[in-house]
């Protein structure tokens, strides 16, 4: 299980544990909090509360305060590692400080990037297909294959572990995930790897085909 990915200032703890009172069987809730999509200004966010005990090995799960914990779901955790959520002094609401850019640097985002979402049927539909069908497979030589989002017809990959920076990342994107995700969701008729193969381990960068 990760480790704290996510904190708290004391104003925030402050607020959510005051929620947190008023809620039913709030004692038995962990407050959840996950990156729903991309927009204009980075990354968007679901900020909830849920049994803690929903919580699987490879959510991240921290008590920050006592009585208080925090689950980022595994999908997130990555994109969430390193934030901080606060309390803003222009209105009190919570938000989150998040360092990590919602497209790696030195790449333009594809056209539609930032107005991806990962609501909605369509990308669970193709978050379980990764989960069931491609990460297995994958996972034999440590890699591993995320939804970053969907718009319209639209799907956002990322590749990460041994397919990140793989020169062979485009054959395992075209002939096995992209004819899994096809299969299981008709509606999607282009998939975009927005991998930063720059960083892998073997660099390697090709635009995916649209």
């Amino acid at each position: 299980m990760p480790g704290q990915i996510l904190e708290l200032s004391d104003e925030a703890k402050d607020l959510v544990q005051t929620v947190q009172a008023d809620e039913a069987d709030g004692a038995s809730l962990a407050l959840w909090v996950e990156v729903s999509g991309v927009g204009a200004s980075g990354f968007t966010y679901d900020v909830y509360f849920q049994a803690s005990s929903e919580a699987t090995k490879f959510d991240a799960v921290s008590e920050v305060s006592p009585g208080l914990l925090v689950v980022v779901p595994e999908k997130s955790v990555d994109r969430l590692r390193g934030s901080k959520m606060e309390v803003s002094v222009e209105d009190g609401s919570l938000i989150i400080i998040n360092p990590n850019p919602a497209f790696p640097p030195g790449q333009v985002a594809p056209e539609g990037f930032e107005s991806a979402t990962l609501e909605g049927v369509i990308a669970e539909t193709i978050i379980n297909v990764l989960a069931d069908e491609i990460n297995p497979s994958i996972a034999s030589h440590g890699g591993r294959a995320d939804l970053v989002g969907v718009n319209g017809n639209t799907a956002f990959l990322k590749l990460s572990g041994g397919c990140q920076g793989c020169g062979m990342a485009s054959v395992t994107l075209s002939q096995g995930i992209e004819v899994a995700i096809r299969e299981a969701v008709p509606e999607i008729t282009n998939i975009v790897d927005v991998t930063d193969h720059l960083s892998g381990t073997n660099p390697y960068y090709q635009a995916a085909k649209k």
